[in-house]
């Protein structure tokens, strides 16, 4: 064996001389590196086994669907391009970085000068886009294509650190090309190196006799993007020293079993592979949902399933029916018929908020649970949201999962690792598995539940896009509260959805309030036509409830109107004068003989405000808070306390005789409960449906006959306007939050039924009725309203127009022409895309808000975790000479707080963060203290009150954060 590692056999065995001394990277010292040829071949091999072994079979179908010789070919282009993608680093321009390595390669001839003589000009060759020049070169010379031919290949090698060259980066380099030869004498060596490695290459992994048959192919854009992010994982793998140890390395093992070591080591899971579940809408459901005896699947679960099977070919499926008729249930279902009919290797549930994704995350366990596999398969699952960690059925997940990337003993027997499933019966294990983790590799997990930003970030010019874009191309997407998302959102999400539709993804959209013109952009955008189309007509003209509208490639939309299940009923509406007193009084008549009520306001401080009031007139064992502005740990309490007390007949410890909860928006979704009256401000009408659905959501008794006798008809009071005025006058904080049009409609829709209990609202008759009024174009409401209504419709076109706009900044461009390359496909993008505040702020449109961690500094100026906490949490010691303890740090971290709307200011946010700043703990900032380096922490005084950029904060575990001016 030679000193450089040689033991003969594919590259190396094909390769002698100058090109063996090439190198692709190294140690600190210098002492170890790794070969160039040697990183290629490894490459090659991952690159291989995650087509054979993780790849799920829709990416690999659509990888080989424009190739000649379909999946054989389209095996040997992935695991070529994988070999070749760092081909740019046999130039000068790179290989002069390290002296030691340089100076091996001037011993045998190949000349360069040193970095520092290269200026600035090496930035202009970053190896990449060196290879694409390259390997586009060879390809020119050495094969007859044409540049145009090549293009959409080399654009792979090109992009393969996240960010495909544009225009001007090629031509900047095409004037320099003494980066990638250095002229004279040695320009030929030079030369022969880059054409022996690429000719080797073309020979080992079989694609020389391919390339003729190839050159007349058109690759479509999403295939570029999913080799691209082939090569990038094999490559990212490769690159791991633990499992591929640079030399020397003193070993006679073959490159198949150094590469069969690693592999083992890494141990990725494989993807899902369902079988079409032959069972009727019944037994699958009882099977995979645990449907009590003599349970029926209702008409929308029925009908859904049944649609799934029929499609042509999977595609999308909106599914619109009432809040609580099992439209999670049925998108899950959907999903396995899906998956199985095309080879899809796992579900992405996107929900709007952390709140909705925790809730969703322990449902999708426990589905798995229930789907048949093999005895010993492992479905990887990742709950994705900036605070998953913190989540305790994720994180009993990560401890489950303790594998690491550890460096590989090739003649060891590699222990066989099982995590503890405490009960779970699965044969499937679940894990959160330790290479895939991190904000770039995260969502290549099987199985995600997470907020719809992470959607969203496909459709966001940013650096590594394409590994986003594989890990949605291989699942089933479920995109759930559909009409949750504003313009703003609605602009990335509808790219999304036509580069969805490019790659075959199915994709399942849950929404009980969806308005038609929004449905039918929806299906538009998937089937990848532009406005207008005369087939989708029927989509946005279908008013039936609930309904069902599929959309397969090629094929006109199919509308379906399954029945609605007899749960529903009627609501009786009224107006209250937007007084507290009014209020109380009301509150106190109503529940005289018991009874649970919910009242929703639209802003934090309108629900402080009547907490205080409510208070003093019921008590404060009556009353509970429930809204956004509680740190993390509370709010969840708040949550499961009001599920335990509220939620579903069976599930609930006890229910209170008499009691009153005052919530914002945060009880508009996510939470099972259920109410015996609703008092809400007025809101845009398919979030005040949204409400209602918390009114009698369950069966109490025959007839509701378990409820006290005044409350067993459904009421539901709207205040938060001044109803006396000529034209309903919002109050101003609702104005703030929905705009004065969006309430002006929902009034105008909802007045019918305000009139008498001769109308109640029907549910869940009326929903679709009342959402297609309230958003459709034309007049609303009385006549006298109509200057009203046109003022506030200018302002809100002019808001829509600028959402609009703004989010078009960097957007991700139309799938482009098939052949046409990637070049420039991020360009002007906006950096990395990750699940921060910043990240989020990129795809949605609310103002920049500043989240702190509340930690409580006692008299002596000490620093502990806050006083209440349960289990032993409270009252930790948070020591600013050294790193906290993990259990403190952990425990702190989960006291996280989005600050209210008051510091969203530019001025407000730079004083605040200025304030905030000044309680610096350098010891906080190690990497062993990652829960809390870089955050910025919001210290209580002993009273759990403080002071920030002049406002006067206080806080308590009862009302959350409350902020008044100094």
């Amino acid at each position: 064996m030679s000193s450089d590692g040689q033991a003969g056999g594919g590259l190396s065995g094909r390769l002698a001389g100058p090109v063996r001394t090439l190198w692709a990277k190294h140690d600190r010292d210098g002492e170890g590196w790794m070969p160039l040829w040697r990183h290629m071949e490894d490459s090659a091999a991952v690159a291989g086994l995650l087509w054979d072994t993780w790849l799920p079979r829709s990416v690999r179908d659509q990888i080989a669907a424009p190739l000649p010789g379909g999946e054989r070919d389209a095996r040997r282009l992935v695991v070529w391009l994988a070999a070749v993608h760092d081909i740019g680093k046999a130039t000068p321009a790179f290989a002069c970085q390290v002296d030691q390595l340089a100076d091996r390669m001037r011993a045998q001839g190949l000349e360069m000068p040193t970095a520092r003589g290269f200026g600035l000009d090496r930035r202009i060759a970053p190896h990449g886009l060196a290879g694409q020049v390259l390997l586009g070169e060879w390809l020119q010379e050495r094969q007859g294509w044409a540049g145009r031919q090549s293009g959409q290949f080399t654009i792979i090698v090109g992009g393969h650190h996240g960010v495909p060259p544009d225009h001007g980066q090629i031509k900047a380099l095409d004037d320099r090309l003494h980066l990638l030869c250095t002229p004279g004498p040695s320009r030929s060596l030079w030369r022969r190196v880059q054409w022996e490695l690429l000719d080797a290459c073309a020979d080992e992994f079989g694609i020389r006799e391919r390339l003729d048959s190839w050159r007349s192919v058109k690759l479509p854009q999403p295939v570029q993007v999913l080799l691209s992010a082939v090569v990038i994982v094999s490559d990212w793998i490769a690159s791991n020293p633990d499992l591929f140890p640079y030399f020397p390395q003193a070993t006679p093992r073959s490159n198949e079993e150094r590469v069969a070591a690693a592999w083992r080591g890494l141990r990725l899971p494989p993807p899902w592979q369902p079988k079409e579940p032959a069972q009727d809408a019944l037994e699958l459901f009882a099977g995979r949902f645990d449907l009590p005896p003599g349970s029926e699947v209702r008409p929308v679960q029925e009908a859904a399933v049944r649609l799934a099977r029929e499609m042509p070919e999977p595609g999308l499926m909106v599914i619109e029916a009432p809040m609580g008729e099992g439209k999670t249930e049925a998108a899950l279902a959907v999903a396995e018929i899906f998956a199985a009919r095309t080879g899809a290797g796992g579900v992405f549930f996107a929900l709007p908020t952390m709140a909705t994704g925790n809730a969703m995350f322990p449902r999708l366990l426990d589905w798995l649970d229930h789907l048949p596999a093999e005895e010993g398969t492992r479905l990887s699952v990742l709950l994705a949201h900036s605070k998953a960690a913190l989540n305790e059925e994720y994180a009993s997940l990560l401890r489950d999962s303790r594998q690491q990337v550890v460096a590989v003993d090739m003649d060891a027997q590699l222990q066989e690792w099982r995590p503890s499933h405490e009960g779970r019966s699965a044969p499937a294990e679940l894990v959160a598995h330790a290479w895939l983790r991190g904000r770039k590799k995260a969502m290549l997990s099987s199985f995600v539940a997470g907020t719809v930003d992470q959607l969203l970030f496909a459709g966001l010019r940013s650096r590594h896009l394409a590994l986003r874009h594989l890990a949605v191309a291989g699942k089933v997407v479920v995109i759930d509260e559909a009409h949750a998302y504003d313009i703003y959102m609605s602009v990335y999400l509808d790219r999304v959805l036509s580069w969805l539709g490019a790659y075959g993804v199915p994709v399942v959209v849950l929404s009980a309030t969806l308005p038609a013109v929004r449905r039918r952009q929806l299906a538009e955008a998937y089937a990848g036509v532009a406005g207008g189309a005369e087939k989708f007509e029927a989509v946005a003209a279908a008013d039936a409830y609930p309904l069902l509208s599929a959309v397969s490639p090629g094929q006109a939309p199919v509308i379906e109107a399954p029945a609605a299940s007899a749960r529903g009923g009627e609501v009786q509406v009224a107006r209250l004068d937007d007084d507290l007193e009014v209020l109380a009084e009301r509150l106190a008549s109503e529940l005289e003989g018991g009874g649970c009520a919910l009242v929703v306001r639209n802003t934090v401080r309108r629900v402080l405000d009547t907490a205080r009031v409510l208070r003093e007139r019921f008590g404060d064992d009556q009353v509970t808070v429930a809204h956004s502005a509680f740190i993390d740990v509370d709010r969840a309490a708040n949550d499961a306390d009001l599920l335990q007390r509220f939620g579903p007949p069976g599930r609930t410890a006890s229910r209170p005789v008499r009691h009153i909860v005052v919530a914002s928006q945060v009880a508009e979704q996510s939470l099972d409960v259920d109410f015996d009256l609703l008092v809400t401000d007025l809101c845009p009408v398919d979030l005040l449906l949204q409400r209602m659905g918390r009114l009698h959501r369950h069966q109490r008794g025959k007839d509701q006959g378990d409820r006290p006798e005044r409350l067993r008809a459904a009421r539901c009071l709207i205040t938060g306007v001044d109803w006396s005025a000529d034209v309903p006058a919002p109050v101003r904080g609702s104005v703030a939050v929905y705009g004065a049009y969006a309430l002006l409609r929902s009034a105008a829709a909802i007045g019918p039924h305000l009139d008498g209990p001769d109308r109640p609202v029907r549910l869940p008759r009326d929903i679709s009725v009342l959402v297609q009024q309230a958003y459709a174009d034309g007049p609303a409401g009385p006549e006298s309203w109509s200057a009203a209504l046109a003022k506030a419709l200018e302002r809100h076109e002019r808001h829509r127009a600028d959402q609009a706009e703004r989010a078009d900044r960097f957007r991700l461009d139309a799938v482009g022409k098939p052949g046409r390359p990637l070049i420039g496909w991020v360009a002007g993008g906006a950096g990395d895309a990750d699940d921060t505040r910043v990240g989020r702020a990129q795809v949605r449109d609310s103002k920049e808000s500043l989240e702190v961690i509340v930690v409580q500094r006692l008299t002596d100026g000490s620093l502990a975790t806050v006083p209440w906490l349960p289990d032993g949490k409270g009252g930790l010691a948070l020591p600013q000479d050294r790193a906290p303890s993990a259990k403190a740090a952990r425990v702190a971290a989960s006291c996280g707080l989005r600050l209210p709307i008051q510091f969203s200011s530019p001025a407000v946010m730079d004083r605040a963060i200025a304030e905030l700043e000044e309680l610096y703990v350098p010891a906080w900032q190690a990497k062993d203290c990652h829960w809390l380096s870089g955050q910025l922490i919001l210290a209580l005084d002993a009273d759990c009150q403080t002071r920030l950029a002049g406002f006067a904060l206080r806080y308590s575990p009862t009302d959350g954060l409350e902020v008044t001016g100094v």
